[in-house]
């Protein structure tokens, strides 16, 4: 049984366990998820849950350009959470460790924690932390602002340490700590349920206006804002999501 599918099996109801992948099919002895040929339903309630969501990402990725997904890597939405295990840490780490995840521009980080959908994207991390032209910038969307997001950012950065330990980078706990956290008011959810979708469609909005240099002055990113996008857009975004399975 693939590893992958071993872990999301375990997915309880009071809890959802959810890790950060690499993409699938390149990491050596796990084959290849296929695409499901038949409509995928969500989890209990609308919500999505960790296959569902992997599957709806999948099909968004594999429609995008070489092109673009040259300047991106991506983490499935499992390994955060067992990273957050302690228990599971170091083998989260040493997956890691085999992906050249930070040779890239942006890396796209679906977290769920506690059944509850985040997005973080560490931006220009291919670059030295201590830039003047392409800084390091930890971005983190949350569609549900009044969970408190900002919770996050202390594991967020000892994650993100621990990573550069882990593949030998030289940077100081210090260093990162000047990287800045940066967490911008994005369009809300009207419900409990819509939290994966939203940061999919988080997902699809930053990879099709990603610019060259993500700048963020005042600690505020200039592309993204509570305005950002509408209901509608939303909506027909994740009507898609299901039609183009």
């Amino acid at each position: 049984m693939r590893r992958s599918s071993r872990i999301r099996q375990k997915e309880g109801a009071a809890a959802v366990k959810s890790i950060v992948t690499i993409d699938l099919s390149e990491r050596q002895n796990v084959p290849r998820r296929g695409r499901s040929k038949r409509r995928v339903k969500t989890g209990p309630k609308g919500k999505l849950n960790t296959t569902t969501f992997h599957t709806y990402f999948r099909s968004m990725w594999d429609r995008y350009s070489e092109d673009k997904k040259a300047s991106f890597a991506y983490l499935d939405c499992l390994w955060f959470s067992l990273y957050y295990d302690p228990a599971s840490r170091q083998k989260v780490l040493l997956w890691i460790k085999k992906e050249a995840i930070f040779s890239k521009a942006y890396v796209i980080v679906p977290i769920v924690l506690w059944g509850h959908w985040n997005l973080l994207i560490l931006c220009h991390f291919d670059q030295n932390t201590e830039s003047s032209t392409r800084r390091p910038c930890m971005l983190l969307l949350d569609s549900l602002e009044n969970t408190g997001p900002r919770r996050y950012e202390t594991e967020i950065r000892k994650f993100v340490f621990d990573v550069f330990q882990a593949m030998g980078r030289s940077e100081t706990k210090k260093m990162l700590s000047k990287i800045p956290f940066v967490v911008p008011k994005v369009p809300q959810q009207i419900d409990d349920k819509e939290c994966g979708k939203f940061v999919l469609y988080f997902i699809h909005l930053f990879m099709n206006n990603s610019p060259e240099v993500f700048e963020a002055p005042n600690g505020y990113p200039n592309f993204i804002n509570e305005k950002w996008f509408d209901r509608g857009g939303y909506e027909d975004f994740c009507n898609q999501l299901i039609t183009g399975l």
